[in-house]
Parts: structure tokens; sequence; C-alpha cells
């Protein structure tokens, strides 16, 4: 079996994964590196695949190897430029999380996955100053509050705008 049928068969074994911690800031569920490592490596190692999570020239490299042919697969992001060791520790465990997630394209089963799909749905379209949507309200007079019934604007954007 080559690399691709093997990540395929650990695919269909991982299934959907459940969120189990909560982000107080964010009250939002996720899972962390170490659970997901909990949840996958072992069905890799079963199927001869190896997981190896390196930071290699300032990018955070998930990358997957067929153990006896050496063929492997990666997913990558880079790292900020930060110079607080600690908000890196944080990005490294974040992208290493992401890379990963990415890169066996996981599912994450949301425990309000129905919450989360209404709002999508309600979700107005966000507009920033450089749009044309933007300039043809200026051009029109329509205020910041009626242009806000419609679209969202961020609050830096909304200080932007010209008519309150």
């Amino acid at each position: 079996m080559n690399l691709y049928t093997k990540l395929n068969k650990v695919k269909k074994e991982i299934g959907a994964i459940s969120k189990d911690n909560t982000n107080p800031f964010f009250k939002s569920k996720y899972f962390d590196i170490n659970s997901l490592l909990r949840h996958v490596e072992p069905l890799l190692q079963k199927n001869g695949l190896l997981l190896l999570q390196p930071i290699y020239k300032g990018y955070v490299i998930s990358e997957i190897i067929e153990i006896e042919t050496g063929e492997k697969i990666q997913s990558g992001l880079q790292l900020p430029e930060i110079d607080d060791p600690q908000k890196i520790g944080s990005c490294v465990s974040y992208y290493r999380r992401y890379t990963l997630q990415s890169l066996i394209g996981l599912q994450s089963e949301d425990d309000d996955a129905n919450a989360a799909s209404q709002a999508t749905k309600s979700q107005k379209q966000w507009v920033n100053k450089d749009d044309k949507i933007w300039s043809a309200a200026v051009d029109k007079g329509i205020t910041l509050t009626e242009l806000k019934k419609h679209y969202s604007i961020s609050r830096i954007n909304a200080d932007l705008y010209p008519i309150k």
C-alpha cells in the first residue's frame, strides 16, 4: 500500500473528532494538540506511518512519512516574527494542531453544529473602507447606522466612516 492509500485508511478510522476543550475567552470548543495526537498517532503507527512536526526555517511543519518507502506528505505554516517566547510557543501549538488537521483532512464534531450553521446563513457580508459597497454608500449619503443594518463593519472601519 502506498502513502495515500494508508492515509485514506487512517482517515476512515479516525472519523470525526469531538472537541474536548473550551476556550474561555472566545467561549468556543476545540481539541488541543495532545488530545489530537493521542487519537491520531496510534492509527498512523498501526498503518506504518510516522508523524513528525518539526520547526524548519521559521515554519511549523506536519509531515507524515510512509516508514518503508520514505514517501511523505507535508503541511506547513510560517511562524509570525514575535520576540515573546510564550507567544511563539502558543503559535507553535496552534500551528501543529491546524497543520495536522488540514494534512489529514480531519472533521471536527461540533456540539453546536446546528447553531453554527444557522449563524452562518444569517451572517452579514463584511464591508471595509476600500470596498465598492462602502464607496457607493458614502456617495448616496447612507448613514453608518443604516449601513450596519445590512452589512458587518469592524469598529476600526466604523470610526473611519464619514456619515454617522
